[in-house]
């Protein structure tokens, strides 16, 4: 009786066993809610479990607010040869001080291509790298509009905007490369709303200098049709009356130097949407019909509708200063390209407050170089049930044969009228 009980043991270990190497890989196409998501969460896409690809905060909105994830195989993302070169050829001039979490000497390309895991400041350098080498292009011309979403009564109206980014540094192509001007200036930016009426003309011009001080910042007033200057914290502001800060674009918009300190929490893979679809349908103009990758029918109206991927990313805490909303975010950045895909912001308390997840895809600029553009982003604001979203319209273009002179007060001023 004995050695059949071991053999009974020996024989259920076996089954066991063997039942975990056999999970099942899900199938491309596999949309994962709420209903699936403890039937499929030990089963593996790409060889790798769901549960293990999905962060703590994601897994909580698929089980509370109605996410759903819908699987794609992963595709690889490339640096252009233009990015390449100019790392090499210049990261050996950026100087970096620990104590002031400064950079001095950059040019153009990743300011630290081969930092270390061991080096005491691999955080703070990451996100350098992204700051930096963000392959945005060095022109963004963007005509995208904001979705506001309230999350019992859904859409509840649109902003159509203009973002205008004229980079002065890592500049690939052109006549003035890498760096246009003396070098003081990092880059150009002008954010202005074009409707509807009450809300036309707001806007921002800002100046970012490539240095410690903040950045320069002037509004249009559209009653008296002047503009004024800002305090240079505006960059922590929210846009208009948005639940978006000037510093969530892209997840992260800040000069590094700005926050207090960061902390490197680890490496993992996560599903995100790196390959994004179409985001506009403009023969639907008017109808929800119109943005197909957000779940405007169903509660909370707010939720990103694409293909999720794969992606290895580094896990970035950042803490935020005093004076900032938030006291810290955390960052999901892809390992092998400098992108953010998402992030967490919390209050003062440290409590979650809002999920930052942007949806891109790669493109080519006007001038042939490979830039890669968010298509969308979503703002949730989960204590006001309320979310702002950033679509693209479907004509995106970058490295436009623009000048500096196209992203000026100027600009704005003429947009306001």
């Amino acid at each position: 009786m004995k050695t059949q009980y071991k053999i009974s043991i020996a024989m259920a270990a076996f089954a066991a066993c063997g039942a975990t190497a056999i999970a099942a890989e899900l199938p491309a196409g596999t949309v994962i809610s709420k209903a699936n998501f403890d039937q499929v969460k030990n089963e593996t896409f790409e060889g790798k479990t769901i549960t293990s690809m999905v962060p703590e905060k994601v897994e909580w909105q698929i089980r509370n607010w109605g996410l759903t994830i819908k699987l794609r195989k992963s595709e690889p993302i490339t640096m252009d040869p233009k990015m390449v070169e100019a790392t090499k050829k210049y990261a050996g001039e950026v100087k970096y001080d620990a104590a002031m979490n400064e950079v001095s000497g950059y040019k153009a390309g990743l300011p630290f291509p081969d930092v270390a895991s061991s080096d005491p400041n691999y955080a703070a350098k990451l996100v350098w790298n992204f700051y930096y080498g963000a392959p945005v292009g060095q022109v963004m011309n963007l005509n995208f509009t904001y979705l506001l979403v309230d999350g019992d009564k859904g859409l509840e109206r649109t902003q159509n905007w203009v973002l205008s980014r004229y980079f002065m540094k890592n500049r690939l192509t052109g006549k003035n490369t890498p760096v246009e001007g003396d070098g003081s200036v990092f880059a150009k930016t002008l954010l202005f709303a074009t409707y509807p009426q009450d809300v036309k003309g707001l806007g921002l011009f800002t100046i970012r200098y490539d240095g410690p001080q903040l950045e320069e910042n002037s509004v249009y007033i559209k009653s008296s049709r002047r503009t004024r200057r800002l305090p240079g914290g505006a960059w922590m502001d929210p846009i208009g009356g948005t639940d978006q800060l000037k510093d969530d674009l892209e997840v992260w918009d800040a000069r590094p130097s700005w926050y207090k300190s960061f902390k490197y929490v680890g490496k993992r893979w996560i599903l995100a949407v790196a390959h994004q679809s179409n985001s506009s349908d403009l023969s639907k103009k008017g109808t929800p019909d119109a943005w197909p990758t957000v779940d405007l029918k169903n509660p909370p109206y707010w939720n990103p509708v694409d293909a999720w991927e794969p992606r290895e990313v580094h896990v970035i805490e950042a803490v935020a200063p005093d004076a900032h909303p938030y006291s810290k975010k955390i960052m999901y950045m892809d390992v092998a390209y400098p992108r953010i895909y998402m992030g967490e912001a919390y209050d003062k308390k440290g409590e979650f407050w809002k999920w930052l997840f942007f949806s891109g895809r790669p493109l080519k600029g006007e001038d042939g170089v490979q830039t890669y553009i968010s298509g969308q982003g979503h703002t949730i604001d989960f204590k006001r049930k309320h979310a702002t979203i950033f679509v693209n319209a479907p004509d995106v273009k970058t490295n436009s044969p623009w000048t500096a002179d196209d992203v000026s007060l100027g600009k704005l001023e003429a947009a306001g009228q």
